[in-house]
């Protein structure tokens, strides 16, 4: 196995998910600085936030059938030019609108990456090591809402468009991502055989393995490629039909869980809630900069556990730890005093045990119990499902807060938490350790 080589175009690959956390993250800092400079209500700072979700979605539908026709990797470098071209018109909004309708750009990237990233590194990856592969996706997201607090803390009292700064950060990195695309970057060996071109994937697999012979390999990919191809293509409408439809509906409900258990509302308001418990302007950037390396660190021990101790088992263990954090929350909110250290601990122990289960788990499972024939399609539906999820999480969290206060705010997220328990501990199979081609046997599709 020539790891070096594998690990260099998971690297690359990755570089979308740090993409992602920039975007998702590097508005916290700004979101007081926008309002002030547009006048903006509590509604439309809210729209300005979560319509990137809207992007998102529609990006993440649309993604997995461009992946089909076009390839992995134009998919990918169409997303960095993405990445460059938002995140300079935000730099440059002048109003609320064209504020707005560059975050909605920025979300078509966002979600194009967070179907065509997982899918990718799950088709290049040996089947030992895609857990953890798959993982670095996630982990590389954690960076990225990471370096978007370190830069706003750093930006924040350079002028009165410190804002402006902020939101051009990303376009640094995008011009890197493509650079690396474009100069040394393989196509996925699985969508070359797709196409018929045995040559070029026979080739990137005798690469990855370390020059070894990866005729089996190709072997394997033929025979279930050969027996999609006798199937029917799948349609938006049909995913839902057949032996595919309950591993579609249970994907799906993981992609949806992820997101209404409450992780974006708490990682783009993080300082406001500081804020709301009694902590100063640039003491609440500092505490959330202690969130973003606690997310980032505690991704790390899911890298070291997604592939030893399971998927399944870091899911139920994940929803146990947010839950107690977030009835800590709730009553901690609900009082009429908060402890300010203890609403920080709290979040970091609700970062923590997200960061280690379902942020990256998710990504691993649904890369991996979708069959060849659906996957395109499969993954874009349960990303935009997550996607859909994430903005009415993000869009209504400023207005709950507002109208009916924090701890009914984390009330909500925890009642969702428990259910993603229940849920996970009835449905979610356990594929650690299994080529994708073992798993569809075993789900029988």
């Amino acid at each position: 196995m020539n790891n070096k080589y594998l690990y260099w175009i998971t690297f690359v690959a990755v570089n979308g998910g740090l993409l992602f956390g920039l975007n998702m993250a590097g508005i916290s800092g700004a979101n007081d600085l926008i309002a002030d400079e547009f006048s903006l209500s509590v509604t439309k700072l809210g729209t300005v936030a979560s319509f990137l979700m809207i992007g998102c979605l529609i990006g993440a539908l649309f993604t997995g059938s461009f992946t089909d026709k076009y390839g992995r990797k134009k998919v990918m470098i169409a997303t960095a030019v993405l990445y460059i071209i938002s995140s300079l018109g935000c730099a440059f909004a002048t109003g609320f609108t064209m504020l707005t309708i560059f975050r909605v750009l920025s979300g078509l990237a966002v979600g194009a990456t967070s179907v065509v990233g997982p899918m990718y590194i799950s088709e290049i990856s040996p089947a030992n090591k895609r857990g953890t592969l798959v993982s670095f996706n996630q982990f590389a997201i954690t960076i990225g809402i990471l370096l978007a607090y370190i830069f706003d803390y750093i930006l924040l009292d350079l002028s009165t468009d410190s804002w402006r700064y902020m939101l051009a950060v990303p376009a640094i990195f995008s011009v890197i991502y493509l650079i690396f695309l474009l100069v040394s970057f393989p196509e996925s060996p699985r969508w070359l055989l797709s196409k018929g071109d045995k040559k070029n994937a026979l080739n990137i697999l005798n690469r990855i393995n370390g020059n070894a012979d990866a005729s089996d390999e190709i072997k394997e990919m033929e025979e279930s490629l050969s027996t999609e191809k006798q199937k029917e293509k799948t349609s938006l409408g049909e995913l839902f039909k057949g032996k595919t439809g309950k591993i579609v509906v249970i994907g799906t409900l993981l992609a949806a869980f992820q997101q209404i258990t409450g992780i974006n509302a708490v990682i783009i308001f993080a300082p406001d809630i500081f804020k709301a418990a009694g902590v100063g302007g640039d003491t609440a950037l500092l505490q959330s900069m202690l969130v973003g390396l606690v997310n980032v660190l505690m991704t790390i021990v899911a890298l070291w556990l997604i592939d030893r101790k399971g998927r399944k088992t870091l899911l139920l263990w994940g929803a146990v730890g947010m839950l107690f954090a977030l009835a800590y929350l709730t009553f901690a909110f609900g009082g009429e005093t908060q402890d300010s250290t203890g609403v920080l601990l709290a979040l970091l122990v609700y970062i923590s045990f997200f960061a280690a289960s379902y942020a990256p788990v998710m990504w691993v499972i649904i890369s991996e119990i979708y069959p060849v024939k659906i996957k395109g399609t499969a993954m874009s539906f349960s990303t935009a499902v997550s996607w859909g999820c994430t903005f009415l999480t993000v869009y209504f969290a400023p207005i709950i807060r507002s109208e009916l206060g924090d701890e009914c705010l984390f009330a909500i997220f925890g009642g969702f938490t428990l259910l993603a328990f229940i849920f996970v501990k009835i449905w979610i199979p356990e594929t650690k350790g299994k080529t994708l081609e073992q798993i569809e046997k075993e789900l029988k599709l």
